[in-house]
C-alpha cells in the first residue's frame, strides 16, 4: 500500500497563488507516475496535471496550462502543484494519485492505483 497525504490547500483571492504538496509513503516513490485531480461540488473528478517518474514528462489540462506547475522531489517522496493566477473556477478538492503503470503520465483517473484524501482549495472573486 502507498499512503498519500495532501497539504497546502486553503482560501485565496482570485489572482493569488497556492502550492499543494503530496507526501507519499509505503512504496518506492520513484517507481510511480504522479497526478493531480480535482473535484468541484456537483461535478465529476477531473484531471489537472501529471508527471513521469523522474519528472521528465509533464502533462496539463488545458484549463490550467500556463498557470499550474507540477513537480516532484523523489528524495523527499513528494509531488507538488504550484498554482498561480487562481480563478474562482479552480475551487475544488484537490487529490493526488499514484500510477504504477509504465508509459507517459495518464489523464484517466481509473489508471491510478492510490489516492490521497484531498485538500480543499477555495478561490474567491
Amino acid at each position: 500500500q502507498m499512503q498519500l497525504v495532501e497539504s497546502g490547500g486553503g482560501s485565496v483571492q482570485a489572482g493569488g497563488s497556492l502550492r499543494l504538496s503530496c507526501a507519499a509513503s509505503g512504496r518506492t516513490f520513484s517507481t510511480y507516475e504522479m497526478g493531480w485531480f480535482r473535484q468541484a461540488p456537483g461535478k465529476e473528478r477531473e484531471f489537472v496535471a501529471a508527471i513521469s517518474r523522474y519528472g521528465g514528462i509533464t502533462d496539463y489540462a488545458d484549463s490550467v496550462k500556463g498557470r499550474f506547475t507540477i513537480s516532484r522531489d523523489n528524495a523527499k517522496n513528494t509531488v507538488y502543484l504550484r498554482m498561480d493566477s487562481l480563478k474562482p473556477d479552480d475551487t475544488a478538492v484537490y487529490y493526488c494519485a499514484a500510477d504504477f503503470s509504465l508509459g507517459t503520465p495518464d489523464r484517466r483517473a481509473d489508471k491510478y492505483d492510490y489516492w490521497g484524501r484531498g485538500t480543499q482549495v477555495t478561490v474567491s472573486s
